[in-house]
């Protein structure tokens, strides 16, 4: 043969068998063009071969990968020429091919409906056929009674559906009928599509719970599901099949109009920014025109996501779509409008209805289903955060100035968090209009409020219209807001030489009754805020005694005079506040924690809980230092109830992060969950995702994972990644995301990907102090490059786990590294003899660990362990050592030396007693098996009776044990000893 296994170097097929294996590796192929090609390949390969069989083979193998691809339409033409091979010579196919044959003339008959140049006539034709074929091979009609439902459900003849529907449902299964899971999930989308949801997730549950799959499922059920959960307001599932299903369907050429549903849900939640990543992710799904159905479905739902985004402004943003061109989500919307009915008008020409134009329709007019769907993904906003503060209620007219004036007072009275825009309001109703000097005063003084360190000069100009309107308190007092707000740009001196003033002033006023105890204390507390500001810029603690002394001259003139005043009230809370600031400055902590409390005890009871959301976020922090977790976790979700609507986003994403980890801390991964998911959306609204958001993705991660959902906790740790950096989060945050993310794939079976991520991992913590981390990620990326199926890459892995044990002193790592590396050895090609060595090597290490260990009870008893199964796996590697075509005599030798090995584990095991009994009996049958095979039937039942003896069995004596592995065991044992007594007969 030119060719390596029947293959020329031009990719020639020179045999049979070498064609069968080209097309098996070619099924193996991604979906796409590449892999039809091929097949066309091969099939004009075949045909060289003068075998008929070979032809059939290579056609049903092109018209598999058009199936699965978006030329569908190329499905016809070689069908055709299948069927006239089989009218004319059926004796040409093989069994498996004429059941091939029956089975695809369901994709011919319901494709027939995705392509409209197809006359309905053709399709009726062909649904007549398929069910006179059918009942010539004896087959059952329910597939043809599915496809009858299909032609009826699509042309919108519901009555033919329903009919057609309960004839598919009444009809036996048999090998013709799809599969159970692509049946259900057809099932549930039609009572979907008649407006039963509930009935459709029922019909779907068992495919959604992962009791049928098969290559398209349950990837087009997640994907259908998204709407119908959404309409329930199921949300939490909705999030979850489209994070499990969209990492399915996105590598899956064929599965367009799943791919449609996913952007569908993304424009229904409130995750427009979602959706336009997607379109951006699959380019050509806007031009392939080889399956005209998925193509309506995916401009339908880009015309209803740019529709959206056109609304929420503006509809000039860039958008991906089409190639050849830029494009506004404007553009776009009308664009993908115009083609899906257009697209529609040729279907429903075809059918003679209307139903696909209607269907269309409806679908670009959906409105979302849910102002907003955290996903925990990354997002980029599409939209203006919507105002944490609740709108004003709306009155029927506008209200006249001097209303307005009253609200606001009332407003600041009160200290309402919006009383600033109420001023504010004021001032622009009253433009043009002569105020009196005071409401001139509260106008100034609020705008100068609203400006922060930038208020200095409003605060003197409302001074000056106070002291007009004949308040010299709260003119002393505005000024004392002046000096104030100078100590925030760092001018705190000046300020308390200001401010010092002011204090003298106020208390000669208030000694003669010319002010009240509020202006006295605004001014008092302006002085307290200051001489802090002191203490938080100072290295030193010498300024603490004169700031408490402020503190407490406040508290001294408010305490017992707050009444129902609202602003006095305040003032004691946040002198509290101030008291344990300083405590917790001076290393007080308890003290500390304990006028936090009260702080915002008092602001709550004063009306005024938003207040205290500050001082509960520090309470928080105390208690986590004093190893509170349970005082920690109130004090946060007090936080977060007191701050309620009015808590910025980056409040709401900090408060929600560290609730996440101490729920989580406790155990509660699904409440974490939800807390950790509610922080990455609310650090993304603030325009933190980078940053804040990308911790809160890596934490949400984390928690699901460790509630075993894979699919959702990758797609969140992938998107956490870009973002993630040793600079800004720690390199161990990056190692462990990369290793969360690890495991993951390996659970889903990626696990190629798996060891990349892994291997990223190792290779940062090559870099620690401490080596475990390093080791065990070169280990775990050992065992996925084995499990991609690349043993050499796996071997080096191992080996450099090995080494880092080993400098560890981590003599169970080595020695499982050793004996990977053997398993791995055995597998390749004349392997025998290195497998052998290193397992010899992995029982010399365990020999000499508990030689020189003088280590406590249980970790000795673990390196016994680790000798006994050593043990143990080196007589089942010398066991499946053998070559098939091995003579006889050496064969019973190599089955000699495994026995050998195996007892040598029983004796081990032995030693550890009942600890060890379920790996000492799965030893004996081991043994026994390997007697067995050396034709010693009596050594054979003696260690099936000694299974059966360890569990209580046979003499009667001891206590049974009746759990699943004692179970297993002993009907092992009983067969072993059934058989050997029957030989021995």
């Amino acid at each position: 043969m030119s060719g390596i296994d029947g293959m020329d170097g031009d990719h020639g097929v020179t045999g049979f068998d070498a064609l069968r294996r080209a097309m098996a590796e070619n099924a193996e192929e991604p979906e796409g063009p590449a892999r039809n090609a091929r097949a066309e390949q091969l099939l004009a390969e075949a045909e060289k071969l003068n075998i008929p069989l070979a032809v059939i083979e290579a056609l049903g193998h092109q018209l598999k990968v058009y199936n699965y691809s978006s030329e569908k339409a190329k499905m016809f033409v070689p069908f055709a020429r299948l069927l006239r091979m089989w009218d004319e010579r059926p004796e040409d196919f093989d069994e498996y091919e004429t059941h091939s044959l029956h089975w695809v003339f369901k994709w011919m008959t319901t494709g027939m409906l995705d392509q409209p140049h197809i006359p309905l006539a053709a399709m009726e034709k062909w649904l007549g056929e398929m069910e006179h074929r059918y009942r010539l091979a004896g087959h059952s009609e329910r597939a043809v009674r599915s496809a009858e439902y299909s032609v009826a459900a699509h042309v919108g003849d519901l009555a033919r559906a329903e009919r057609a529907y309960a004839a598919w449902l009444a009809a036996d299964r048999d090998v013709m009928a799809d599969c159970h899971a692509c049946e259900l999930h057809e099932q549930g989308w039609w009572q979907a599509q008649r407006g039963r949801d509930e009935e459709a997730l029922g019909l779907w549950a068992p495919v959604l719970e992962g009791e049928f799959t098969c290559a398209h499922e349950p990837h087009a059920v997640l994907a259908s599901s998204l709407t119908p959960l959404l309409r329930l307001g199921r949300l939490d599932e909705a999030r979850a099949n489209h994070l499990r299903g969209f990492r399915l369907v996105r590598s899956m050429e064929s599965m367009r109009s799943a791919y449609a549903d996913h952007v569908e849900f993304c424009a229904l939640s409130g995750n427009e920014a979602r959706g336009l990543e997607l379109l951006a992710e699959r380019p050509a799904y806007f031009t392939d025109d080889g399956h005209p159905r998925s193509r309506l479905d995916f401009t339908a739902v880009v015309a209803l996501l740019m529709d959206r985004l056109t609304e929420l402004g503006p509809g000039d943003r860039p958008v991906p779509g089409p190639a050849g061109r830029s494009w506004t989500a404007a553009e776009l919307a009308a664009h993908a409008r115009a083609e899906a009915l257009a697209l529609a008008a040729r279907f429903d020409e075809r059918n003679g209805t209307a139903h696909v134009s209607e269907r269309a329709r409806a679908r670009m007019a959906r409105r979302p289903l849910v102002e907003r769907l955290p996903l925990g993904v990354r997002a980029v906003r599409t939209a203006a955060a919507a105002a944490v503060v609740p709108p004003a209620p709306v009155t029927a007219q506008e209200p006249g100035l001097p209303a307005l004036i009253a609200e606001a007072r009332r407003l600041s009275d009160t200290l309402q968090p919006n009383a600033v825009e109420a001023w504010a309001a004021v001032a622009r109703a009253a433009q043009g209009v002569e105020l009196d000097p005071r409401d001139r005063a509260e106008i100034a003084d609020h705008e100068a409020m609203d400006l922060g360190p930038g208020g200095t000069e409003l605060f003197e100009q409302a001074a000056e219209l106070y002291a007009e309107a004949g308040d010299p308190g709260e003119s002393l007092a505005a000024r004392a807001r002046a000096a104030y707000v100078r100590a925030l740009a760092s001018e705190v001196d000046e300020a308390l030489t200001v401010v010092a003033g002011l204090y003298d002033e106020v208390l000669a006023l208030y000694s003669v009754d010319d002010t009240g105890v509020r202006q006295t204390a605004s001014v008092l507390m302006s002085r307290a805020r200051i001489l802090m500001r002191r203490v938080h810029e100072a290295e030193e603690d010498a300024v603490l005694p004169e700031a408490e002394q402020a503190v407490r001259e406040v508290l001294a003139l408010v305490e017992g005079r707050t009444g129902d005043d609202v602003r006095l009230a305040a003032r004691v809370a946040e002198a509290q506040a101030m008291l344990a600031e300083l405590a917790s400055r001076a290393g007080d902590v308890e003290a500390a924690a304990e006028l936090f409390t009260w702080a915002a005890a008092g602001f709550v009871e004063a009306g005024l809980p938003w207040f205290a959301v500050e001082y509960e976020a520090r309470l928080a922090g105390l208690m986590h230092h004093l190893g509170d977790p349970a005082g920690t976790e109130r004090a946060l979700r007090a936080a977060l109830e007191h701050g309620g609507p009015h808590l910025e986003a980056i409040g709401r994403a900090q408060l929600r992060l560290q609730l996440a980890e101490v729920v989580g801390g406790r155990g509660d991964d699904e409440e974490a969950a939800e807390h950790a998911l509610e922080a990455a959306h609310w650090a993304d609204e603030a325009g933190e995702g980078p940053t804040l958001g990308a911790l809160a993705r890596h934490q949400l991660g984390g928690f699901l994972l460790r509630q075993g959902r894979w699919a959702e906790a990758a797609e969140v740790l992938e998107s956490a990644l870009p973002d993630l950096s040793a600079e800004t989060h720690g390199d161990g945050t990056v190692v462990q995301t990369q290793w969360w993310l690890g495991d993951c794939l390996s659970e889903l079976g990626e696990h190629r990907e798996a060891a990349e991520r892994r291997l990223q991992a190792a290779e940062i913590a090559r870099h620690w102090p401490e080596q475990h981390d390093h080791a065990t990620l070169a280990h775990l990326a050992a065992e996925s490059l084995g499990a991609a199926g690349l043993p050499v890459e796996a071997d080096r892995a191992y080996a450099r786990a090995g080494g880092l044990w080993r400098d560890l002193g981590n003599v169970h790592g080595l020695i499982r590294s050793l004996r990977a590396r053997a398993w791995l050895a055995l597998r390749a090609e004349d392997g025998a003899d290195a497998a052998r060595e290193l397992m010899t090597e992995a029982v010399r290490e365990c020999e000499v660990a508990l030689g020189e260990t003088q280590a406590e009870e249980e970790a000795w008893q673990r390196l016994v362990g680790e000798l006994g199964h050593t043990h143990r796996q080196f007589g089942d590697l010398l066991a499946r050592s053998v070559p098939e075509d091995a003579e006889d005599d050496s064969i019973r030798a190599v089955l000699e030396e495994s026995l050998a090995q195996v007892v040598e584990a029983i004796v081990v095991f032995a030693s550890l007693g009942d600890d060890a009994l379920d790996a000492r009996t799965g030893a004996e049958l081991a043994a026994g098996w390997l007697a067995a095979d050396l034709s010693r039937p009596a050594e054979a039942a003696a260690r099936a009776r000694a299974v059966l003896d360890a569990y209580g069995g046979t003499d009667g004596s001891g206590e049974v044990r009746d759990d699943e592995t004692a179970r297993a065991r002993r009907a092992e044992a009983e067969q072993m000893l059934g058989l050997m007594e029957e030989q021995d007969s």
